[in-house]
């Protein structure tokens, strides 16, 4: 492996008993700054992550994480990163500092060192006036926060977030993504899985796309939006027949659709020769096309168009992987 990779994965393969979940993954994350894996719900996000943790075994295919193979070289691995699953796993029934002293004696810290990590970490995640309090008495976003610093005790080389804002409301949102700009800024790897387009969008140098367990695309958020449509034309339509009727007519020309509103979203270089044209082709007699609009295409608008779903859906949604 290069060592300007943290890392890298060939030809991953799972399946959990007929159910196909990685079907020749391959993965190259470059090492430092924030690495997003989107993919609708069962694509296989949470199971890579697994296996790059070295909690699931693949059944074949190979993957080195910080240098180590992760069959091969297990506690090398595990010693060079963290894990932040989607739901905060502290004690509720300990403090904060008391979690963190824990987690800091399992490291292999002396009693001293503990203390003083667990300070250091408190500080870091403007926790220590809570440092006293139970967890249970902890917001959502405190106990994500306290989760994370947990995460950072034995000082991760990779760090693995899977579905880190899960469930927290916005502000505590941009809380979490203040301090994974600052894990960047301290020199590690952020490998994050999210369905928020806009937390991948805001905080990732790279972003892969996974369905159906391959990776379907990758490259920065600008170079997605190039390639899968740098503008947007939506078209608000007269009714329900001229919505069917453009649907049929335009195909997998669409990447955006609301029968409710009778609305169609069109991939379009944002030209004006180009736009003039698909109103020509789609509405000749002027009678179709109500209003239309065309901005910058986002990554929810390249999210469908590679897995022909938007972001959260959970049509066939496989639990946990």
């Amino acid at each position: 492996m290069s060592r300007q990779l943290a890392i890298e994965a060939v030809g991953l393969e799972k399946s959990y008993g007929t159910t196909r979940v990685l079907d020749g993954m391959d993965l190259r994350v470059p090492a430092g700054g924030v690495y997003a894996l989107l993919g609708p719900n069962g694509a296989g996000k949470t199971t890579t992550v697994r296996i790059l943790a070295t909690l699931t075994r693949a059944d074949s295919g190979t993957a080195r994480v910080a240098g180590f193979d992760v069959q091969r070289d297990r506690r090398r691995v595990r010693r060079a990163i963290s894990l932040t699953g989607q739901y905060a796993a502290v004690d509720e029934a300990q403090t904060g500092a008391e979690n963190l002293r824990m987690m800091a004696r399992l490291v292999g810290l002396p009693t001293r060192a503990a203390r003083t990590r667990a300070a250091e970490l408190l500080a870091r995640f403007d926790l220590a006036d809570a440092a006293d309090r139970r967890v249970v008495t902890y917001s959502g976003g405190m106990r994500r926060r306290l989760d994370l610093a947990a995460s950072l005790v034995g000082q991760p080389s990779v760090i693995f977030l899977d579905e880190p804002t899960t469930g927290l409301d916005p502000r505590s949102r941009q809380e979490m993504w203040r301090i994974v700009g600052e894990l960047v800024g301290s020199g590690v790897t952020v490998f994050l899985t999210t369905q928020y387009l806009e937390e991948a969008d805001q905080l990732a140098d790279r972003i892969g796309v996974i369905d159906g367990g391959r990776m379907v695309a990758e490259g920065t958020a600008a170079d997605l939006k190039r390639r899968f449509g740098a503008q947007r034309l939506d078209l608000e339509l007269a009714g329900g027949k001229a919505f069917a009727e453009l649907s049929h007519h335009l195909g997998d020309r669409v990447i955006d659709a609301d029968a409710h509103r009778f609305t169609l979203g069109v991939a379009t270089d944002g030209s004006a020769s180009h736009i003039r044209a698909l109103l020509d082709e789609i509405d000749p007699d002027r009678t179709r096309v109500r209003r239309f609009g065309v901005h910058s295409a986002t990554l929810d608008d390249v999210f469908l168009a590679l897995t022909g779903r938007a972001a959260g859906r959970t049509d066939k949604e496989t639990a946990g992987v």
